[in-house]
């Protein structure tokens, strides 16, 4: 048992990262971490993995609709929402 154990422990290489952030952001990210019970390290993982993900080609009903807004007036959009 104890040789599997060690064996996992080898197959994932955590690489080491040191960071400058600002006492006061540090502070704010450690509490919410802990509110969510997550480890610092976990939210930096995540937050990088998901900017450093290659984007995901858009579908044909996607790419049908770019641009659709190019022109549209913020203002009457606005209008819309205040009569819903």
């Amino acid at each position: 048992m104890r040789d599997s154990l060690l064996a996992a422990c080898y197959r994932t290489y955590m690489a080491m990262l040191t960071l400058s952030v600002d006492r006061r952001v540090l502070s704010r990210a450690k509490r919410y971490a802990k509110l969510r019970g997550l480890s610092l390290s976990a939210m930096v993982e995540t937050y990088l993995a998901s900017v450093a993900e290659l984007p995901h080609p858009a579908t044909p009903i996607l790419r049908s609709l770019r641009g659709v807004l190019k022109n549209a007036d913020i203002g009457d959009y606005r209008k819309h929402l205040a009569a819903k």
